[in-house]
């Protein structure tokens, strides 16, 4: 397996349970470049709500996307892989501003085959019961957004090399 080298600063993006903090690594192992766990960058006040199975507001967000943002900008021109939701639109404009090479790779997958997978989750402070939450916050990568939509069906090393393939026609990023 030839390992591949990238500028790019990649997001993994998607809903709950597509499987981030499990692709992410292997995305960025194949890349030759760091990863860095999105939910390392959230405060203990989102964890808490989350745990509680409270839904983060845009507020809770902002610095938590910033932390993430910050860790991008210092990769630009280095690459990296980082997770982080990015549900919205808007959250991956300020991903982008703190970090404009930016690129995201959606992990998207039937509600059911999320579901089951959170099901099975150990550990994790996410409960099922927020995923209907997660779903009707996200807003899918427009075509003006440097990205990919990456099917979250197979095994995860089928998933990463489905995201390197994508990730191999983009451009290279502006410096």
């Amino acid at each position: 397996m030839q390992q591949l080298h990238t500028p790019h600063v990649v997001v993994v993006m998607g809903v709950a349970g597509t499987g981030k903090t499990t692709i992410g690594p292997l995305l960025a192992a194949r890349l030759g470049v760091p990863y860095a766990e999105g939910d390392d960058f959230h405060p203990p006040a989102n964890i808490a709500k989350m745990t509680a199975g409270t839904p983060l507001t845009d507020d809770d967000r902002w610095p938590w996307l910033d932390a993430i943002g910050g860790w991008a900008h210092g990769r630009a021109g280095l690459g990296g892989v980082v997770s982080s939701s990015a549900l919205k639109r808007s959250y991956r404009d300020r991903l982008r501003a703190a970090a404009p090479g930016v690129v995201f790779v959606h992990l998207t997958g039937s509600r059911e085959l999320i579901e089951d997978r959170m099901s099975h989750r150990q550990g994790h402070f996410m409960p099922t019961a927020l995923l209907d939450s997660q779903f009707a916050a996200l807003q899918p990568l427009e075509p003006d957004e440097a990205g990919v939509a990456v099917d979250v069906a197979g095994s995860p090393e089928e998933i990463a090399e489905r995201a390197v393939n994508a990730l191999t026609d983009l451009p290279e990023p502006a410096q």
